[in-house]
């Protein structure tokens, strides 16, 4: 992948972040496994959101299968009720980080995150009535991105509640008990095609018979063009 790819540029803006309001939560912890890295779920959140993906299924999913996500999390793929709960119990310290973020971004002169929009944040460093200008126009354009960070936040909330009242504890994507073992499945698909051939075998053996049976009847049922009758 690139050098230049969005995926890069965002991990190296989260890491100049101040994630105390975060990592703080974990201090002490006395689980087995420490929890994933809080960049690494940040970067996560943030990249996935800005591309429009909000089901943390979808982001599970995309995090086995696509080249960008396998590049944030490695072989360390979160799984969906590990990104959801991620979000729930940080959910305000990720808006003010990903708003520092994406100020961060827009100051370094990025324009645009996924789908999200940056003009109008880039600090302009000549004059000091463009910097007056710009401290300004920086306030209103923050609240305009806190208000649309809620808006990705609570999309990305509502989105797991509506998969999580249909599918439970499911990702939605398993395979069925009997076809998640190879051994097993290989036998079913065996199975399965040998039925489908034996079905496509008696299908033609029996347009094949109808065929013989019409023949004649229609062989004798005509008499040859322009012939006449003998008397």
């Amino acid at each position: 992948m690139p050098e230049g790819h969005l995926v890069y540029f965002l991990r190296d803006v989260v890491e100049q972040i101040d994630l105390w309001a975060i990592t703080g939560h974990y201090e002490g912890e006395s689980r087995g496994q420490p929890p994933y890295h809080p960049v690494m779920m940040a970067c996560l959140l943030l990249y996935s959101y800005a591309k429009g993906i909000f089901s943390s299924r979808k982001i599970m999913a995309a995090c086995q299968e696509q080249i960008p996500f396998r590049v944030m999390v490695s072989e360390d793929v979160p799984d969906f009720r590990t990104i959801s709960d991620f979000r729930t119990i940080h959910l305000a310290a990720l808006e003010g980080l990903f708003v520092e973020g994406l100020r961060l971004c827009a100051a370094a002169g990025l324009v645009k995150v996924g789908t999200i929009a940056l003009d109008g944040t880039k600090i302009k460093a000549n004059a000091s009535r463009h910097k007056a200008m710009s401290y300004d126009r920086m306030q209103e354009e923050e609240k305009r991105l806190r208000r649309e960070i809620r808006e990705l936040l609570a999309r990305a909330e509502s989105t797991d509640a509506e998969e999580d009242a249909r599918h439970g504890d499911r990702r939605r994507d398993e395979l069925p008990e009997e076809l998640s073992r190879r051994k097993d499945r290989l036998k079913r698909i065996r199975d399965a095609k040998a039925a489908l051939e034996a079905a496509a075998k008696a299908k033609a053996e029996a347009e094949a018979a109808a065929k013989q049976a019409r023949g004649p009847r229609e062989a004798g049922g005509s008499r040859p063009k322009g012939a006449a009758e003998l008397h």
